[in-house]
């Protein structure tokens, strides 16, 4: 074999290794996860964390933040269907995980679409997220701080397109940013790796972005000092589960049913052998 593959092969072997003992940790130790979401997403959001091991709380009333947040493990903001309303709970919840030394991740659904969602995400942004985690028109939206071309939740931009923006934002941001797209992009703003697994269909199943951003708070919750790594690993357990629920799928509807069955049957066979991460 010759030296670069063989580099190749054992940068796979370890990747799988790690990703294999994040899920195995978050299983055995079933991390408290707090998801400020939207409406669309709770279901799939709540069944995904279950599914993976881990402990879902759907609380987004201020009046229970100060009593209830401290004792999270992690902490995932959505913006999906934001209202004036939501803003302060998702402000001192960032704050009250902060001060607890608690990582947070943002996911900034439609950031460009409206000057208020634009605004809101910006200033989640200044209070320091562990991880931002969104397509590539979102993650555009947010490095140029400007409002532009988009499909609502839906990127018009491929995650190569955003590969700078993401960069860019990663460095200003503090965060670990992940691009989803064809190849998921996680850049802590100097180095750079790819997530290739996964399914196009996925696309067709509402809330499935959202829910690999709770993933990914569960992951960094049982490895906080090392993000980038499990953002990747997130990113790449969601994306088998979605390939081994695709085979056996008849469409949307069925496939949402196999990702979540798949995700709570994953075994260390299936991720040494389907896993890929590369550098880019």
């Amino acid at each position: 074999m010759e030296p670069d593959n063989l580099n190749k092969e054992q940068d796979q072997n370890s990747w799988a290794v790690n990703a294999w003992t994040l899920l195995s940790k978050l299983r055995d130790q079933s991390p408290l996860i707090q998801c400020i979401t939207n409406f669309v997403s709770m279901d799939l959001m709540a069944n995904t964390l279950l599914s993976a091991g881990a402990s879902p709380a759907m609380i987004h009333s201020i009046e229970e933040i100060q009593d209830f947040t401290p004792h999270v493990h992690a902490l995932c903001i959505n913006v999906g269907t934001l209202s004036p309303a939501w803003l302060p709970a998702m402000r001192e919840a960032a704050q009250v995980v902060n001060k607890a030394g608690k990582p947070w991740v943002l996911d900034p659904v439609a950031a460009g679409a409206s000057s208020f969602r634009l605004k809101a995400c910006l200033e989640l942004v200044g209070l320091k997220p562990s991880v931002i985690r969104g397509n590539g028109s979102e993650i555009i939206a947010l490095s140029k701080a400007s409002i532009g071309a988009t499909k609502g939740v839906d990127s018009s931009h491929e995650s190569m397109d955003a590969m700078e923006a993401a960069k860019s934002l990663a460095q200003s941001s503090g965060a670990i940013v992940a691009v989803s797209g064809a190849v998921d992009i996680i850049t802590d703003g100097h180095r750079a790796v790819g997530a290739h697994n996964g399914v196009s269909m996925m696309q067709k199943i509402t809330a499935t972005g959202c829910a690999v951003t709770a993933l990914i708070a569960a992951f960094v919750a049982v490895d906080p000092l090392h993000a980038l790594e499990a953002t990747a690993s997130a990113l790449s357990i969601f994306g088998i589960a979605g390939e081994m629920g695709m085979a056996m799928a008849k469409g949307p509807a069925s496939l949402r049913m196999h990702l979540i069955d798949s995700l709570y049957n994953l075994d260390q066979a299936a991720v040494s052998s389907r896993l890929k991460v590369t550098s880019l």
